[in-house]
């Protein structure tokens, strides 16, 4: 703009601001009343109009428009494939980061060059009257309808094809048909009954382990009736010394009864009180204190049992006590003993219980029931790692078929021996009959059942109908952590992710330091691409061990492969003799084939248990199309 004279602008040289010249004749200038003053400066409008105008007139709005829906639609489907090609996740904030950086670029282009019909030039070299910048924005214009026109056709395939085209597993995963059992509102049943451990009121508090066993023998007794729903030992015994009220632990647990005492021993006099507690207001349905000799143990355990079967009003199958009268009392009492520092789960406890054990088998050689709980306990030990593998499975093996020559109807007998066959021999067939025999003894026996369930989908790689099993049991037994872990497990096995993180979420609720809760959790997000919610998850694993089995995965999902390569390592260093399967998993995973395999024949050889996982484990996949992977099925006898 040109500089106005004095006399353009309308006003006198030196006239102080509000006047006017004088009319003609007159001498001065003519005030004005004064007037509000405008806000801002009066030509700022105008340069931000002009300014305005210049990007319009560049097409630099157009090329924003056209760059922004662009970079949209581009994202998606590179995300998608960067999936399906495992990229790391920092490939695509790399992308996201270029195109952020490429935005103001592109801006700048536009508003300094200009496309010419002799190519681009600089906009300043142009002479507007040849510019050709109407028709270039009418293209920019057609590009831009196209763009948006893929874009939504993309979105709504997207949203209401391809959503619907994804995998079974993942559909059964996302849908509310498939939200678990246990956590469905269920109507408490009447005839329901949660056995509390009794209390050792004993002198010397030195009675637990009797306690315990009266508690397990009357929750074994009402399980027999096929109309009461009774609350397996798990979840009975963690209230074991809490004290919630009656109300708290039924809701809890789902039973409308709970039955409680005590148990006072000196000697061989015992002192036994029971009630039977309505949940719904706390009051007393029935109580009634013993006074026996511990000859007549058996006799009370069958009379308290069933005066509970009469209060609730079912039937007891009370099989023949006579059996149980046979037994030897000083027998009877350290097999009890036994199974308390058994449950203890430590390794000098269950050197104890061996003794024990053993101590009872000498005081009656005939006694079925401890000769198959010193099997349980050798193999407890052998699978822990503190006697070889070779020594357990002989000394197990032995015991169990001794014990079974001289009560062939045990069904707990039956029970450790498929047990055997499936841990030490990985004999699935023989392992199957077993624990159907042991269910036909006992049908009460909801290990046997979610046992053989397991197997079944181990070999197939069917994995529904264990879920379905596990999730049934938890019914039964809702605070088994143990059970909970391994329904977990599956899930994430099959494929069904969302339901393993919520199985996950009420294993952490219940149990936040239950050992490879967290880690496979972890492993579970990493499958669901939430790479940074597994790296927390992983980072509250409690036990090194599983915390180790699984941090390369997380680390290596997320790109950082030197600390995937450092956690490997060091689960080498640490852990190798007994986890060779897990190493495995983390080479496969990694895409490193060879050792894959190398260590997957190191633990078939060492006979780790991890191995039953071979069918299923999603670990595994980059494997499945190697003829050794499928020669491993087949020594594993998971072939069909």
């Amino acid at each position: 703009m040109g500089k106005e004279s004095a006399s353009e602008a309308g006003q006198i040289p030196n006239s102080p601001p509000g006047t006017v010249p004088a009319p003609t004749g007159e001498t001065g200038p003519v005030a004005l009343s004064p007037t509000p003053p405008k806000r801002g400066h009066e030509h700022h409008p105008h340069i931000e109009f002009k300014f305005f105008e210049q990007l319009k007139q560049r097409n630099v709005v157009r090329v924003a428009l056209l760059y922004l829906v662009a970079c949209w639609l581009i994202l998606d489907p590179v995300h998608v494939v960067f999936h399906m090609l495992e990229v790391p996740a920092w490939a695509n904030r790399l992308v996201l980061i270029l195109m952020a950086i490429g935005f103001p670029a592109v801006l700048l282009f536009a508003w300094a060059f200009e496309i010419t019909p002799e190519g681009l030039k600089p906009t300043v070299e142009i002479d507007p009257k040849a510019s050709i910048r109407s028709l270039t924005g009418r293209r920019l214009d057609r590009a831009i309808i196209v763009v948006l026109v893929l874009a939504l056709g993309y979105f709504v395939a997207e949203k209401f094809w391809l959503a619907k085209r994804e995998p079974v597993l993942e559909n059964v995963a996302t849908t509310p048909t498939a939200a678990p059992l246990e956590s469905r509102a269920i109507a408490v049943p009447e005839k329901s009954i949660a056995v509390l451990p009794f209390v050792d009121m004993s002198e010397r508090k030195d009675q637990e382990y009797f306690s315990d066993g009266l508690t397990e023998e009357l929750i074994d007794r009402l399980s027999h009736s096929l109309e009461l729903k009774v609350i397996a030992r798990t979840s009975c015994f963690s209230f074991k010394g809490k004290n919630e009220d009656v109300r708290v632990i039924a809701s809890k647990l789902g039973v409308a009864h709970l039955l409680e005492g005590s148990v006072r021993k000196a000697g061989n006099e015992l002192r036994i009180t029971a009630q039977l507690i309505r949940a719904s207001d706390g009051s007393h349905v029935w109580s009634q204190i013993y006074d026996r000799n511990l000859a007549d143990i058996f006799k009370v355990q069958d009379e308290i049992a069933g005066t509970v079967a009469q209060a609730l009003n079912v039937a007891l199958k009370t099989g023949n006590p006579g059996e149980r009268d046979q037994r030897n009392l000083d027998a009877y009492n350290l097999v009890l003993e036994g199974n308390f520092f058994l449950g203890r789960r430590t390794k000098e406890d269950a050197k104890k219980a061996v003794d024990l054990y053993k101590q009872a088998i000498s005081l009656d050689p005939n006694y079925a029931l401890a000769l198959t709980k010193l099997a349980s306990a050798n193999m407890f030990q052998a699978t822990s790692g503190w006697i070889s593998i070779t020594e357990g499975n002989a000394r197990a093996r032995q015991d169990v078929k001794h014990a079974l020559k001289i009560d062939p109807d045990l069904a707990v007998a039956h029970f450790t021996l498929a047990f055997l066959y499936e841990t030490f021999d990985w004999d699935w067939r023989a392992a199957q009959t077993e624990y159907k025999r042991a269910l036909e003894l006992d049908p009460n026996d909801d290990l046997a059942r979610i046992t053989l369930a397991r197997i079944d989908g181990l070999k197939s790689g069917r994995l529904d109908g264990a879920i379905a099993a596990f999730r049934q049991h938890l019914l039964q037994d809702p605070l088994d952590t143990y059970a909970r872990w391994r329904l977990s497990v599956l899930l994430v096995c099959a494929g069904r992710l969302n339901e393993a993180e919520a199985a996950s979420r009420k294993l952490e609720e219940l149990n936040p330091n239950f050992a490879g809760g967290h880690a496979w959790w972890a492993i579970a997000f990493v499958l669901m691409g939430r790479n940074k919610e597994a790296l927390a998850t992983v980072e509250r694993e409690p036990d090194e061990g599983w915390r180790l089995s699984a941090s390369p995965v997380v680390y290596w999902s997320l790109g950082r492969r030197a600390e995937s390569d450092a956690a490997l390592g060091e689960l080498k260093e640490k852990y190798a003799a007994g986890s060779s399967y897990q190493i495995a998993e983390m080479h496969a995973y990694r895409g490193e084939i060879e050792s894959a395999f190398e260590w997957l024949e190191r633990a078939y050889r060492q006979r780790d248990g991890g191995m039953e996982f071979l069918r299923i484990d999603p670990l595994l996949s980059n494997l499945h199309g190697d003829s050794r992977y499928t020669a491993l099925l087949a020594k594993m006898k998971m072939t069909d």
